[in-house]
């Protein structure tokens, strides 16, 4: 085989590799495509507001923009975040029917951004994983612990999540 063959071989095998945030809710490890964050900021000037469902946290201005506030505890379905010294809010972009949305998540701590190769992301568990199957993308193993790659779409579904609240407020 010649040696531009076998190059070209081994690049149509590379692993394609994603940048992921990582972030802890509770004990577990949760990682969001970097694509998908804005930033991150401390966690403070949240203002409530009346009449929402848990999982909604209340606003922040940044900059000029309200931004909703979710706790992404609750809408994973488990207990809400404390606020502790680490607790920040992390600002995502969607892009949902070619409109961008700004949401900013509640987690317990912000970890680091890492590499995962596509080849090292296994597919979601059906099963045992308690958060709704299509709010994972995958899961990767890290160190001695697995991260849930989480589906920004589907978890903070612009739709979904408002249709919530309109349930909520009936």
């Amino acid at each position: 085989m010649s040696v531009q063959r076998k190059a070209k071989k081994a690049i149509v095998h590379a692993a394609v590799t994603k940048q992921f945030l990582t972030f802890r809710i509770g004990s577990e490890q949760y990682g969001l495509e970097l694509a998908q964050t804005r930033e991150i900021i401390e966690y403070g000037g949240i203002t409530s507001v009346p009449l929402m469902p848990n999982f909604l946290r209340g606003v922040i201005n940044l900059r000029g923009e309200v931004v909703p506030v979710i706790d992404l505890a609750v809408r994973l379905g488990r207990k809400p975040v404390e606020v502790q010294k680490r607790t920040c809010i992390i600002v995502v972009e969607l892009n949902n029917q070619e409109q961008n949305h700004v949401l900013g998540l509640l987690a317990d701590a912000v970890s680091e951004v890492i590499e995962i190769a596509d080849d090292n992301i296994e597919d979601a568990p059906s099963f045992g994983a308690n958060i709704r199957a299509d709010f994972i993308q995958g899961i990767a193993k890290r160190d001695d612990e697995f991260v849930v790659l989480l589906d920004a779409n589907n978890t903070l579904s612009i739709r979904e999540l408002a249709h919530l609240v309109e349930a909520d407020l009936q």
